[in-house]
């Protein structure tokens, strides 16, 4: 409804009417023209003839009676007697002064920005004037102040609210300025559409609120707590550098570089340094918002040796430092340190040592290249508490790489030749720690040459990783050898070393209690016999492929893990033609399959007859085998041993048998001087005949028949064995003077290289082993 209005003349009679006076009483220009004005009003002191001063509230009077509050004034025209009475209904005379004072305390106040837009979003009026952080004066676009993509989802955001009526309230916008230089803001955005009296869109009401404050301290603390979650996760030096330098870019700063201490990356601690000099560093990690440039350190240099100043001694005390860019200049002069330290856009920069314990573990350095803001407090202060936390990250690094390469040291020192050739087997072992290197367990393997040409074969795996499992597996390896080396079957053997088992067990801590265990499994074979006798502690079982084709996991019956005690062990014995493979391995190599243990089996099983058949060399074959290990490391380690054994040459051993009759001894002496005559063995007659005659000897003497002699012949080396029915071991003593006898085995020991006894099913073997020329 529009103002209504009414002409006066000088006698208070009313000359005009207007239509929105006829639609508000609802009295037409015919019924009040030419009538005195006061009888529109219906308050009394109307009557007298006086009309309401300016912005008086009166009534006027309806046709049907009612009375219609307004808020009146009165304007003479100049010139002549008339008088223009102009009013509007009360209740909207009032609300537009509420508005119109709305809009001047919003105008008139600095906290919030007021923006009226009309619709075509242009400014219209604001309060946002010229030296604020975003100029937005009448006439002026979004796009006249703001980068491009920032003023395009600002101007999205209002046409939808002017198109939809829908507000807009508390919504964030990025705002990076067009000045120069360039400024970044957050503002907090209440946009509402305004229309006319007739409903109609006429513009939007922009309120605008700096959140730039909040917005930087949610930037750090998102920064905080992706630090947090990214930085530590490795043990590897490197990787956690790496991580630090990803995560502080872009947000804290657009390149980032981390230097470590080059003792820290052998696992030590680095050395202590003051003022300047050679600070020992090397770059391990850089990062750059769009890419690293050409000219600065890159991964691998080594820094270089830098200027006394001031601020070093802070970073060597632990404190963050800040510097811009002409600090720098100054510091390094002309020298080359300036294209090798400061980007030629870096206008910033802010240093955090690694400091950790006392020791400077690194430094991180962070320059700001493209925003103009420098680098304050609270930056030091957030760059220092990411810099402690990777600190503590990569101590704890550096001392798992010590842990790992001392583990690492010890375990290869433990661990016998990759490869192993002897008369009755050649050999090829690998091992493979857990988690690319980052565990090392206590997997074994083991070739032992024995007495005979025989040779034992063993695997094993002990319980847990690290130095301990190490050095667990390195006794059981040390007694392994020392009872082969007793000539013990391998049942016999396994018998012996879970007894030892449970003896460490009892040794150890409550702590530790669950760290003693293992699995092992040994092989003797036999070249002469071509046998092959194994026994297992619940270890996994060996995989045999044979020339004709065959290749099969060894029905071996598993007894129990070392250290259970208290259950037999048993061996299955199988033979094994030349050439044939005979594979041991851990649990390592079978870990990281989809199918059961003896489906996987199978498979290894199925791959060993591949390579066999293809004629692999071991060492390839071995390679091949483990190379899934290699490629994808799995959560235990491994340990392969891939045998190819071998026979004699024909007529390479002689046997014979006698009756307990000192006779015996002289042809027992002819039979072996002929057969080494037919080897071609002459030299070493006097030798054996002389150990064949005393160990006869005392075989009639104390032992009875039948007495058995065997010559085996390889290669460069001789055995002699005298077998016979007792079960008394013979012990090297010295003689006196006067004794009569004492002296058999003294001259033994004394033409042989080495010699020994092994007790058989029934009896005893006493051997002498010499060497025989080519």
């Amino acid at each position: 409804m529009d103002v209504v209005a009414a002409l006066v003349d000088d006698q208070g009679t009313v000359r005009q009417w207007s239509g929105a006076a006829a639609e508000l009483l609802d009295r037409s220009a015919e019924e009040v023209c030419g009538q005195p004005v006061t009888r529109l009003f219906a308050d009394t002191e109307r009557r007298g003839g006086s009309l309401p001063g300016p912005g008086a509230t009166a009534l006027l009077r309806h046709a049907r009676g009612h009375g219609v509050a307004v808020r009146c004034r009165v304007l003479p025209l100049e010139g002549t007697g008339y008088r223009l009475l102009l009013a509007v209904p009360a209740a909207r005379a009032e609300e537009s002064e509420w508005g119109a004072a709305l809009v001047r305390a919003l105008l008139a106040q600095q906290r919030i920005g007021v923006v009226l837009r009309d619709t075509d979003l242009t400014v219209v009026r604001s309060n946002v004037g010229a030296g604020g952080p975003l100029p937005l004066t009448p006439g002026s676009d979004l796009t006249d102040v703001m980068e491009g993509s920032d003023a395009a989802r600002a101007v999205a955001g209002l046409r939808e609210v002017l198109e939809t009526g829908t507000p807009l309230v508390n919504r964030a916008q990025h705002v990076r300025t067009l000045s120069e230089p360039a400024h970044e803001y957050s503002f907090s955005v209440t946009a509402l559409r305004m229309t006319d009296r007739g409903g109609r869109p006429s513009g939007v009401t922009v309120l605008l609120t700096d959140a730039t404050a909040q917005w930087r301290a949610d930037r750090r603390l998102r920064l905080r707590h992706r630090a947090a979650v990214s930085i530590g996760h490795s043990l590897d030096v490197r990787r956690t550098a790496q991580s630090v330098a990803d995560v502080l870019v872009p947000d804290f700063a657009e390149q980032v570089a981390v230097d470590l201490a080059e003792r820290v990356l052998a696992g030590d601690e680095p050395t202590k340094a003051f003022g300047g000099g050679d600070p020992h560093l090397r770059r391990m990690a850089v990062r750059g918002a769009d890419g690293w440039p050409a000219g600065l350190m890159r991964p691998g240099d080594t820094f270089p040796s830098l200027p006394d100043w001031p601020d070093a001694r802070s970073l060597q005390a632990g404190r963050t430092v800040l510097a811009d860019r002409a600090a720098i200049e100054r510091l390094l002069g002309e020298s080359p340190l300036r294209r090798l330290l400061i980007p030629d856009r870096g206008r910033c920069l802010a240093i955090a040592p690694l400091f950790a314990r006392g020791l400077i573990l690194g430094l991180i350095g962070a320059w700001r290249t493209d925003r103009e803001e420098p680098f304050d407090e609270q930056d030091a202060d957030l760059l220092t508490e990411i810099a402690a936390h990777a600190a503590l990250s990569i101590d704890n690094a550096r001392r798992y790489t010590r842990e790992h390469r001392a583990a690492v040291t010890l375990q290869q020192r433990l661990l016998p030749a990759a490869t192993t050739r002897t008369p009755a087997v050649e050999a090829v072992g690998r091992y493979l720690p857990a988690a690319d290197g980052a565990e090392i367990g206590g997997d074994w393997f083991d070739v032992l040459p024995l007495p005979s040409l025989r040779v034992a074969l063993a695997v094993g795996d002990v319980v847990g990783h690290g130095l301990h499992a190490a050095a667990t597996m390195g006794r059981l390896r040390t007694a392994v050898q020392t009872l082969a080396d007793l000539e013990l079957p391998p049942d016999e053997l396994l018998t012996r070393l879970d007894e030892l088992v449970t003896r460490l067990d009892a040794e150890t801590g409550p702590t530790e209690a669950d760290t003693i265990g293992a699995t092992c499994l040994v092989a003797l074979y036999d070249p002469v016999t071509q046998q092959c006798t194994v026994a297992s502690a619940g270890h996994p079982p060996p995989i045999v492929a044979t020339p004709d084709g065959t290749t099969q996991p060894l029905p071996v019956r598993p007894g129990p893990p070392l250290g259970v005690g208290g259950l037999p062990f048993e061996t299955t014995t199988v033979h094994l033609p030349p050439d044939s493979w005979l594979a041991l391995y851990t649990d390592g190599l079978l870990s990281g399959r989809t199918e059961d243990v003896d489906a996987a089996v199978d498979r290894l099983a199925l791959r060993i007859a591949e390579l066999h058949g293809s004629a692999s060399p071991l060492e390839e074959a071995g390679r091949a085998l483990t190379a899934e290990q290699a490629a994808h490391p799995a959560a235990d380690d491994t340990a392969l041993l891939l045998a190819r054994v071998r026979s004699l040459r024909p007529g390479g051993v002689a046997e014979w048998e006698f009756p307990a009759d000192p006779a015996t001894v002289a042809d027992a002496r002819a039979a072996a001087a002929g057969k080494l005559a037919e080897w071609g063995l002459a030299p070493l007659d006097f030798a054996v005949e002389l150990i064949v005659s005393e160990l006869v000897t005392n075989a009639v003497r104390y032992a009875g028949g039948p007495i058995g002699l065997r010559l085996i012949h390889a290669d460069t080396v001789l055995f002699c064995e005298v077998s016979d029915p007792s079960n008394t071991q013979p012990r090297l003593r010295r003689a006196s003077d006067n004794d009569e006898g004492g002296r058999g085995l003294f001259l033994v020991a004394q033409l042989s290289s080495r010699w020994g006894s092994r007790y058989r099913q029934s009896g005893k073997t006493i051997w002498a082993e010499l060497e025989a020329p080519a």
